[in-house]
C-alpha cells in the first residue's frame, strides 16, 4: 500500500502511537491514543483512523489486546518519514572518545566498540572482527621464564601486540634467546605472517640438512612462537542481558532463537556482510533482514574503515520498538570514531 497518501491526521496519530509503543512496550488503545495525541477529534474518529492504518498494514492488533502495535511497515514509515534523530549528548561523545583510544590494539578497540554500543543504547552491540590475512610481522622478543618456558612478545602490523608462552624442547640461555629474536627480526620483519611461517618450514629443513643445531633450535623456536591459533571470533557481541531485561515472558523463546543465531553466526554474518557493502547507516526492521529469527528485532549497522578500506561492520540489535532516534546516531558516531582510531 502507498504510504504517501496518508492524511496529516493519520500521520500524526501513527507517529504518536509508535512513540507510545516504543516508550511503554504495550499495545496502544484508542482512548490512550486520543489522550496522548491532543487532536480535537472524537474517540470514534480515532478508532476509524486506527482501523484504516491497520487495513493499510501499518498497525496490527495482538489477539490478547484491543490495542494496536506498529508492524514492520509501520516502523519503516516512522523511521523513514517521521523520525527526528537526536544528536549525541556530550557525555556519550566523551565516553566513546576515551574508550576508542587510537593507542589501543585493534582487538581492544573492537571489544570496546561493542561494549559501548551495548552500554549506551541498552541493546546488544555487535562488531565484526577484521580479517587477519593482512598481519605483518614487525618485531618479536623472547624472554626466558622458569622450567624451559619462554614468553613470546609478538608485534604485528603497526601496534598489535600478542603475548604467548611456549615450552622449549631444549634449554636455551638468555643470550641464545636474544640472538634468536635478532635472527627472526632481521630475516622476516615486514613480511606477512603466512609467508614467514612458510619460509620458516623451508629453512628448518635446510638447517637440519646442514646439521646446524643452533640454527635449527632458533628456527624451531620462531616456528612455535608463530604457530598460535588465529583469532576464531568473527564478530563480538555484548549486551545480550539488555535484551533479556526488556523481554516479556512471551518473548523469551524468540530471544533463545536469536541467541542461537549469535552462536551459529551464519545468518548474522550474511546480514553484516551485506551491510559492509553499503555506505553509511543501514536499518533492517523485522522481516526486512530476510531471516525469521530477526522477525521481532531491528538491526542498525554502519561500516567502519581504516583509511578508505572497509574493515568491518558494527551495529545494534534490539526489539523493533527500540529508540531509533538515539540508536541511529550512536551507531553512526561510533563507526566514525572507531574508523578514526584505526586510521591513526
Amino acid at each position: 500500500m502507498s504510504t504517501h497518501d496518508l492524511s496529516q491526521r493519520a500521520t500524526d496519530l501513527l507517529r504518536t502511537l509508535v512513540e507510545m509503543h516504543i516508550r511503554e512496550g504495550h499495545p496502544v488503545g484508542s482512548k490512550a491514543l486520543h489522550a496522548a495525541s491532543g487532536l480535537s477529534v472524537s474517540p470514534a474518529t480515532i478508532r476509524n483512523i486506527m482501523s484504516d492504518l491497520e487495513d493499510r498494514g501499518f498497525l496490527a492488533a495482538p489477539h490478547t489486546s484491543a490495542g494496536r502495535v506498529p508492524t514492520a511497515q509501520g516502523y519503516r514509515f516512522f523511521v523513514d518519514s517521521l523520525l527526528q534523530v537526536q544528536p549525541l549528548d556530550e557525555a556519550a561523545v566523551r565516553i566513546l572518545r576515551d574508550e576508542l583510544n587510537p593507542n589501543r590494539s585493534t582487538a581492544d578497540l573492537v571489544q570496546a566498540a561493542s561494549n559501548m554500543l551495548a552500554t549506551l543504547t541498552t541493546q546488544a552491540g555487535i562488531v565484526t572482527v577484521p580479517r587477519p590475512e593482512a598481519q605483518q610481522l614487525r618485531h618479536v622478543e623472547f624472554l626466558a621464564l622458569s622450567e624451559n618456558r619462554v614468553l613470546v612478545i609478538l608485534v604485528t602490523n603497526e601496534k598489535e601486540v600478542q603475548n604467548r608462552i611456549i615450552q622449549l624442547s631444549r634449554p636455551m640461555t638468555e643470550a641464545q634467546l636474544r640472538r634468536a629474536a635478532e635472527l627472526v627480526n632481521e630475516r622476516y620483519a615486514g613480511a606477512d605472517l603466512s609467508t614467514v611461517k612458510e619460509r620458516l618450514v623451508a629453512e628448518m629443513a635446510e638447517a637440519r640438512s646442514r646439521i646446524d643445531d643452533y640454527m635449527t633450535a632458533a628456527l624451531t623456536l620462531a616456528s612455535d612462537a608463530l604457530s598460535g591459533d588465529e583469532p576464531s571470533a568473527e564478530y563480538v557481541v555484548a549486551g545480550e542481558s539488555h535484551l533479556l531485561d526488556q523481554a516479556g515472558g512471551e518473548d523469551i523463546s524468540k530471544l533463545r532463537e536469536l541467541f542461537d543465531a549469535f552462536e551459529r553466526k551464519r545468518d548474522l554474518l550474511d546480514l553484516l556482510e551485506r551491510s559492509s557493502r553499503a555506505d553509511g547507516i543501514n536499518i533492517f526492521i523485522g522481516e526486512e533482514a530476510g531471516y525469521s529469527v530477526l522477525g521481532d528485532f531491528s538491526v542498525v549497522t554502519a561500516p567502519y574503515l581504516q583509511g578508505s578500506q572497509t574493515l568491518g561492520v558494527l551495529g545494534v540489535i534490539g526489539p523493533t520498538r527500540m529508540a531509533y532516534e538515539r540508536v541511529i546516531p550512536m551507531v553512526d558516531v561510533t563507526a566514525r570514531m572507531l574508523s578514526a582510531a584505526l586510521s591513526r
